[in-house]
């Protein structure tokens, strides 16, 4: 439970760090303080003439605002929603692994309930770390941002039903689950190629490629860890308060996370820069 609730308290501050600190909206309201400061510091009359002179120098301050300045003025870089609901969806999975962790104990039944919370949340966190690279790399073509984002969504949808159903969420379907697991991370892999192919020269694609493959290589060694029951299936009883598979797994998940998490950034300094240049 503990290193579950380390990680969604990581997210919370990496949440917080980019809701209190956004550069564009920084640089924006440092020229406005600026401009302003400029414009209090006028020696305005209510005399006509040194009403116009007054309002003659603000024009002439105006002109010697620099592009950057003015581009600062004209836009505020990529929107951010995407970037946040990959850190929502990364709060809510490691929130409901530390809530599971720490209540089922409770009851049988709870803890039925609460495992299924558990994979939810994974399945969730999986679905929402598509939407930054996606909505980025796609930016400039929305069908596809709603051909890739629409597909991952549908598929999310279908194993969180299947996992909150009583009877798939059964031992007996644990491979199943596995498989559902397993195809949404394959699925990434039709966009990826795809990004790779419209952004063939550009300098940051080996970048965000070693972070996305780095992810992707967390999520699916973690399911092989689900899946084998790797190592108590060697030793058990050995691993029954710490070293199990499902231990493991949320490890390889937040390890994936935090990877993808650099490569949003990428993304996020790329699109500030180029918009829809390229």
């Amino acid at each position: 439970m503990c290193r579950h609730l380390i990680g969604f308290l990581v997210f919370v501050g990496l949440t917080m760090a980019n809701l209190v600190e956004v550069p564009q909206v920084v640089d924006l309201l440092g020229l406005f303080t600026r401009f302003n400061s400029t414009v209090a510091d006028t020696n305005v009359s209510y005399d006509s003439k040194d009403f116009n002179l007054a309002s003659t120098k603000n024009f002439i301050d105006l002109k010697h605002i620099t592009p950057e300045e003015m581009k600062a003025m004209t836009s505020l870089g990529a929107t951010r929603w995407p970037f946040f609901v990959f850190l929502g969806g990364s709060m809510f999975c490691l929130l409901s692994s530390s809530t599971c962790h720490l209540f089922s104990c409770h009851s049988h039944h709870l803890n039925l309930l609460l495992l299924r919370m558990d994979y939810v949340g994974i399945t969730i966190m999986i679905i929402t770390s598509f939407f930054p690279p996606i909505y980025y790399i796609f930016l400039c073509d929305p069908h596809w941002q709603l051909i890739y984002l629409g597909g991952i969504t549908a598929m999310g949808a279908f194993t969180i039903a299947t996992l909150l159903s009583p009877t798939l969420s059964t031992g007996k379907f644990r491979a199943f689950r596995a498989m559902l697991f397993s195809s949404m991370g394959f699925f990434g892999i039709v966009p990826a190629v795809h990004a790779c192919v419209v952004n063939w020269s550009n300098p940051q694609r080996p970048i965000t490629l070693a972070y996305e493959s780095a992810m992707a290589l967390s999520y699916l060694t973690g399911t092989l860890f689900y899946v084998t029951r790797v190592p108590e299936r060697w030793k058990p009883g050995w691993f029954d308060l710490a070293g199990h598979s499902h231990q493991i797994f949320h490890v390889f998940v937040i390890m994936g996370a935090l990877t993808h998490y650099g490569a949003t950034l990428v993304f996020l300094e790329w699109r500030d820069k180029v918009g829809c240049g390229n």
